[in-house]
C-alpha cells in the first residue's frame, strides 16, 4: 500500500510506452551496425547473433551478449546509440547472463568505442537535453518526482533498513553475512564519515541538502546536533518525518519541503550526499553559492559526489542519454576539476580533505541489483511491469559497470569556509 498522498505514477506509460514503436531507418541501422562491429572487435566480450555468428575478442570465459533480434537492435541503435542500446535491452532485443560483467569492458573503453574522426561530429548528431528538464525550481521538483517519488515501498525492497540510496563504505568482507546487514553497516559507516568531515557534534547547527529518507538527519541528531534537512521529494519527506518521530528526535530535526535555493539561516555545518548530481551544470555556481551563503565563517561543508573524468564531462555535458530519458531527467555528473574550479572562483570554500569510494559504489550497486532481482516478486504487486524490471536492472548494472571500469568515481570532500 502506498504511503503518500500523491496519485501513483503510471507504471508502463511515459517514455517506456515508446518502446512498442521501433524506429525504422535502413541507412542509420546500416551505419549503426558498422560502428557496433568496429566498437566490439577488440573488446573482451562474446557477442552471439542468430545463425551462429560471433563478434568480439573474448574467449570462452568472457561475458556474453546474445542479440536475439538484430534488425530491431540496430534500428534502435541507429536512431540514437546512447539511448537505443538501453532501450533495446528493455525491449528484449538482447540479453546477457550478467549485465554488469558485460557492460564493464564497454565502460573501461568508453572514450574509444567511437572512432576519433566521428567523435568530432558529436555536436551535430547528439540529441540535446530537453529544455523542459532544466533544473529551475519548478523543473527540479518535476525531475525529482519522476525518480524519487516512484514509491517508498519500491526502494524499501532493495535498500537496507537505513533506506540510504548512495554509495556505502564497506569494511573487509564477512563471509556468509546477510546482504542487508552488510549494507546497513556500510551505510552507517559512510554517514558517520560524512558527519565527521563536517565536524558535527553536540550543538552543531546542521543543514542537510537532500534528505533522502532521513538516516543522516537521525544520526546527526543523535550526536546532539540541531538539524534542518531540505528535500523536494514529497514521498521522501513523509517517510523521513515518520522515521525521525519514531527515533524520538522530532525536537532536534525539522524536514522541510524546500529547494536549496530557497534555504535560509546560519549553519555551522552543511552536508549533502549525492544530491549535487541533480543540480545541472548551469546551476553548479548557484548550488555552491548557496552553501557559501548559508555557512557561518569557519563552518564546514561535507559533500559526497559522483564524478566522471573531466575530458568526458566536457565532451558529454550537453548530451541526452538513456539515463536522462528513463532514470534521472536533468541529471549531470561533475568532475573533480569542475568542483575545484567552481568553489575556487565563486566561494570562500576550500577543500581540506577528500576520500575516494569508487570501488565501494560498485559493490553497493551489485548488492542493490542482487536484492532488486531476488525481491521482484514483492515489487510486482506495487504495479511495476516487466519492462520496468528490465529498465531498473539495466540502470543498476550500467551504473555498477561505470564504477568497475573506472569511468565513474565517487568522492567525499571536507571543506571549510575561510571567511
Amino acid at each position: 500500500m502506498r504511503t503518500n498522498t500523491m496519485p501513483a505514477p503510471p507504471r508502463s506509460g511515459g517514455p517506456r510506452g515508446e518502446l512498442a514503436v521501433v524506429p525504422h531507418s535502413p541507412l542509420r541501422a546500416f551505419a549503426a551496425e558498422k560502428l557496433f562491429r568496429f566498437a566490439v572487435r577488440r573488446l573482451p566480450v562474446r557477442i552471439c547473433l542468430p545463425g551462429g555468428e560471433r563478434l568480439g575478442a573474448g574467449g570462452p570465459d568472457a561475458p556474453v551478449m546474445r542479440i536475439e533480434r538484430p534488425a530491431t537492435f540496430f534500428h534502435r541503435l541507429g536512431a540514437d546509440a546512447k539511448i537505443g542500446f538501453g532501450e533495446s535491452y528493455m525491449a528484449g532485443d538482447w540479453s546477457s547472463p550478467d549485465l554488469a560483467e558485460l557492460l564493464t569492458p564497454f565502460a573501461e573503453r568508453m572514450a574509444l568505442l567511437v572512432p576519433p574522426p566521428l567523435q568530432a561530429l558529436r555536436r551535430w548528431v547528439d540529441a540535446r537535453q530537453p529544455r523542459t528538464e532544466r533544473n529551475t525550481v519548478d523543473g527540479a521538483r518535476h525531475n525529482i518526482h519522476r525518480h524519487y517519488d516512484l514509491s517508498n515501498e519500491l526502494f524499501a525492497q532493495f535498500l537496507d533498513e537505513t533506506m540510504t540510496y548512495s554509495s556505502a563504505w564497506f569494511e573487509a568482507p564477512t563471509a556468509g553475512e546477510d546482504s542487508g546487514a552488510v549494507l546497513a553497516g556500510a551505510q552507517r559507516r559512510k554517514i558517520d564519515a560524512i558527519l565527521d568531515l563536517a565536524d558535527v557534534h553536540k550543538g552543531t547547527r546542521v543543514l542537510e541538502i537532500g534528505t533522502g529518507w532521513g538516516e543522516l538527519a537521525v544520526r546527526a541528531a543523535r550526536r546532539g546536533a540541531l538539524v534542518t534537512s531540505i528535500t523536494i521529494s514529497g514521498e521522501q519527506r513523509d517517510l523521513a518525518l515518520r522515521r525521525v518521530a519514531e527515533a524520538g528526535l522530532s525536537d532536534r530535526v525539522q524536514v522541510l519541503l524546500r529547494d536549496y535555493r530557497q534555504a535560509e539561516g546560519d549553519f555551522d555545518a552543511v552536508v549533502s550526499v549525492e544530491m549535487i548530481e541533480a543540480v545541472g551544470a548551469e546551476y553548479w555556481r548557484t548550488y555552491f553559492g548557496a552553501v557559501d551563503r548559508l555557512l557561518v565563517p569557519g563552518g564546514r561543508f561535507a559533500l559526497q559526489a559522483i564524478t566522471m573524468p573531466h575530458d568526458r564531462m566536457l565532451a558529454t555535458r550537453d548530451s541526452y542519454t538513456w539515463i536522462h530519458k528513463y532514470v534521472f531527467p536533468g541529471g549531470q555528473l561533475l568532475s573533480v576539476p569542475a568542483i575545484e574550479q567552481t568553489i575556487a572562483a565563486h566561494t570562500a570554500l576550500r577543500i581540506e580533505q577528500r576520500r575516494e569510494l569508487g570501488t565501494h559504489y560498485a559493490r553497493t550497486l551489485s548488492l542493490w541489483r542482487e536484492r532488486f532481482l531476488s525481491r521482484w516478486p514483492g515489487i510486482t504487486p506495487l504495479g511495476f511491469d516487466e519492462t520496468f524490471r528490465r529498465m531498473w536492472e539495466f540502470y543498476l548494472a550500467y551504473s555498477e559497470a561505470g564504477f568497475r571500469g573506472n569511468y565513474l568515481n565517487v568522492w567525499q570532500f571536507g571543506m571549510t569556509k575561510t571567511r
